[in-house]
């Protein structure tokens, strides 16, 4: 009972932890976790190669000590102090030793910071490439949500029966024009277009007449002759005219 009480627990936890994780966020936070560990390694290395360069300097005391036993014991035994040449060989011997050991030391050092450098490069280079998947998968989840939106916005037009609404009305629209534009032929094909055309030029006539009977009230213009034909002679009204 215990263990699936446990169990369920942990089902439980990782669930929560699960619905709660913004894989986004995670990648941005383990991109700032990759920079942060440059200046811990510049550190690290920086603390390897100060190791490196004070052996250096032992080892280059250490080197000049032995030269100068050296030269001391040469000098003892040219002046016939074997007693003083027996101190300084001693000295000499302890020297050697101490510029052997240091010298191991040194070449270790040395490997410790070219593989510390090597290190340094993997490791710049797997954070590249992290940095650079991460922001790509980045880029990906923010178009992705982007792309919901839109899909969502979509399928709540469609739910709400905006695209059957649309189609419906347009399809409405379409009938009445219809309707309409075959009344308009029907009237069209209804109308006596000769009486109208009568009609119009009666209506020019009278309009014409008209202007010429303002123009005779004006004094612009003589009433028209009228012709009276009879035996050969022709009368007019007010003038005659002899037609031989």
């Amino acid at each position: 009972m215990w263990q699936r009480f446990k169990r369920a627990m942990r089902s439980f936890g990782g669930f929560f932890v699960s619905s709660i994780e913004d894989p986004e966020l995670i990648l941005e936070q383990n991109v700032r976790d990759l920079n942060d560990q440059v200046p811990k390694m510049n550190e690290s290395i920086a603390m390897v190669r100060a190791n490196v360069t004070l052996l250096e300097k032992e080892n280059t005391k250490y080197q000049q000590d032995v030269r100068e036993l050296t030269a001391k014991v040469k000098a003892a035994i040219q002046a016939g102090r074997d007693d003083l040449a027996a101190q300084y060989a001693t000295r000499l011997q302890m020297e050697k030793q101490a510029l052997e050991r240091n010298q191991v030391q040194l070449d270790t050092a040395k490997l410790a910071y070219e593989k510390a450098l090597n290190l340094k490069k993997a490791f710049m280079r797997e954070k590249e490439r992290k940095t650079q998947e991460a922001m790509t998968a980045i880029r990906d989840a923010r178009r992705a949500k982007w792309q919901s939106k839109v899909a969502d916005t979509m399928e709540s037009f469609t739910v709400a029966g905006i695209d059957a609404t649309h189609d419906e009305m347009i399809s409405k629209v379409n009938e009445r024009a219809a309707v309409n534009e075959a009344r308009m032929q029907m009237a069209l094909e209804s109308v006596d277009h000769q009486a109208l055309s009568i009609e119009e030029e009666a209506e020019k006539i009278q309009a014409n007449e008209l202007v010429k009977q303002f123009k005779m009230e004006m004094g612009l213009d003589s009433p028209a002759p009228v012709s009276d034909v009879s035996g050969g002679q022709e009368k007019t009204i007010g003038k005659k005219v002899e037609v031989k």
